[in-house]
């Protein structure tokens, strides 16, 4: 499937909020396309290269679709639109169009069966209770309650200062207790590094 892209200095994950600020030819008729057809576009982290201007050089090879959820103008007159984290994909091949916007040949990858929270995720879950109450994420409408492994393993790995490395790799993790497991590792080498 043929996916218009979006290469960003960040990573979107299922279910997680995000709102883009578009000024640039080439990303307005990419979402004329998308409002048109009913469709969305890919997000991928840039890994070589600028969001702004040429396309950039190296993006990530798995993406999460961004699903159009609002849009209006901003106060300094820019179009502004609110996304939705929908499915993950891997990009097989891309390229750049006459107009540098990206697309790419993706495929979609599957989702491991959701669970319920185990005790064993009670830390995790406050830490995501505490991150909602930043006024950033409580305008996005993240409640910080997550009801399942999937929901609170998308927010963290979304939400935490990892970087778009480690972001990339826990979005291409299918199992959401092989996520977790993740960020629990990444959360205390962060801890190790703060207190060195």
């Amino acid at each position: 499937m043929s996916l218009p892209l979006f290469p960003l200095s960040t990573v979107l994950f299922p279910g997680c909020q995000l709102d883009l600020q578009l000024f640039e030819a080439r990303y307005l008729d990419m979402l004329g396309r998308c409002m048109k057809q009913g469709s969305g576009f890919g997000i991928v982290g840039i890994l070589e290269g600028q969001e702004v201007g040429m396309p950039a050089s190296q993006i990530a090879l798995v993406g999460c679709e961004a699903l159009i959820r609002d849009w209006q103008q901003r106060p300094n007159g820019l179009l502004g639109i609110r996304v939705e984290g929908g499915r993950r994909f891997r990009v097989n091949s891309s390229w750049v169009q006459p107009d540098q916007l990206t697309c790419a040949d993706v495929e979609w990858l599957d989702e491991a069966p959701d669970l319920p929270l185990l005790g064993e995720h009670a830390d995790l879950a406050a830490l995501l209770q505490v991150l909602a109450e930043h006024p950033l994420v409580d305008n996005l409408g993240m409640s910080g309650n997550a009801s399942s492994q999937q929901a609170l393993a998308n927010q963290l790995a979304y939400l935490l200062p990892f970087s778009i490395e480690e972001k990339t790799a826990l979005l291409e993790l299918r199992s959401p207790a092989q996520r977790l497991a993740q960020i629990q590792l990444l959360l205390e080498q962060l801890q190790g590094t703060l207190s060195a």
